[in-house]
């Protein structure tokens, strides 16, 4: 990336150098501070779903920068926001996205925008089109924090986790398994964590049970990225094969797409599944200094045994603070 950011929606866009040289940057600024490198800019932050991590790292982002935010959730500070332009608005919503975001935009030097799944309908979350159709008022600099398909944020952070790691690139073993959980999940972290381990060329293996394999438009772009890097992406449900020689065990819980929507069905598929509990005994066949990496947060007991997050192996809460310093690298090449 030589010209100055102007988003982050797509980590495929950016491609391993941009990946790279963000990295980099946040090495840097975490060890050479620039405390005042966004003096008097103003990130505006529009919260549609909740958050812990995202907020409170894009947050400390720009005040270790020198600069300001601002943080705007409709379910907890305004009224109702409709999404639709062409809505005759007589019902609940008070205003419309197509002048609140251009409004916020106009705020703030850049403005990031969180907006889940719907969990309904899988050809309208894959097209993303609810975000993108609030992604066109927002103008630029723009932050994806996570849509339906994308949070490319939480990949950047994991690159510059891998990095710290130490884990190779090329030759790496990279497994992101699903895991159980309570309910159905966005496939948002599912599909930008596949998109950027291929982007590193690493050999990938999407370890899953049977009726929760991730969409094949999904998959084809990631078996083309590893193409281009020198990597490979496989899938499979045995997971003894899977972890042979593994060098990061990543899990996330996804919804499956044979039922997407019907959330009855999915339940009903996940009771069968009580071996999907991530726990020691899964890293039997992987390298000894195999890491566990989970983008939190996580349901101890349910998506992995406390003994595993409390271990050697977990390094959950430096990938979480890492979410900060990538944030920082892309917020800086954006404003400074």
């Amino acid at each position: 990336m030589s010209a100055r950011l102007r988003q982050i929606h797509r980590i495929e866009d950016l491609g391993p150098e941009g990946c790279l040289e963000l990295a980099t940057l946040a090495t840097r600024l975490r060890r050479h501070p620039e405390p005042r490198a966004l003096e008097g800019k103003v990130l505006a932050l529009l919260f549609l779903s909740p958050s812990l991590r995202t907020q409170a790292s894009f947050q400390a982002a720009m005040t270790r920068l020198g600069g300001g935010s601002f943080v705007i959730a409709p379910d907890r500070f305004i009224h109702k926001l409709e999404f639709d332009p062409d809505r005759v608005m007589d019902g609940a919503a008070a205003e419309n996205v197509a002048e609140a975001l251009p409004v916020l935009a106009a705020y703030g030097d850049a403005i990031g925008v969180r907006a889940f799944a719907g969990l309904e309908n899988l050809a309208e979350d894959l097209a993303d089109r609810r975000f993108e159709a609030i992604r066109r008022f927002c103008g630029a600099p723009f932050l994806n924090m996570e849509s339906a398909i994308r949070h490319p944020c939480q990949s950047l952070g994991d690159w510059l986790t891998l990095d710290d790691l130490e884990i190779p690139a090329r030759g790496g073993r990279f497994v992101l398994s699903w895991a159980q959980h309570t309910k159905a999940l966005p496939l948002a972290v599912a599909s930008d964590t596949l998109r950027m381990a291929a982007m590193r060329g690493m050999e990938v293996t999407v370890l899953r049970p049977e009726a929760f394999e991730l969409p094949e438009p999904i998959m084809s772009q990631a078996r083309a990225l590893a193409r281009a890097s020198g990597g490979s992406v496989r899938e499979t449900s045995d997971r003894a094969e899977a972890m042979k020689g593994a060098h990061v065990l990543y899990a996330k819980s996804w919804a499956s797409t044979r039922c997407y929507g019907d959330h009855a069905a999915t339940a009903e598929l996940r009771r069968g599944l009580t071996g999907w509990t991530v726990a020691e005994d899964w890293f039997a066949g992987a390298r000894p200094d195999c890491r566990f990496l989970h983008c939190l947060p996580v349901r101890r007991g349910v998506v992995v045994e406390g003994a595993v997050l409390d271990g050697p192996r977990s390094e959950v809460v430096q990938q979480a603070e890492n979410r900060m310093w990538a944030q920082m690298a892309a917020l800086h090449r954006m404003l400074a």
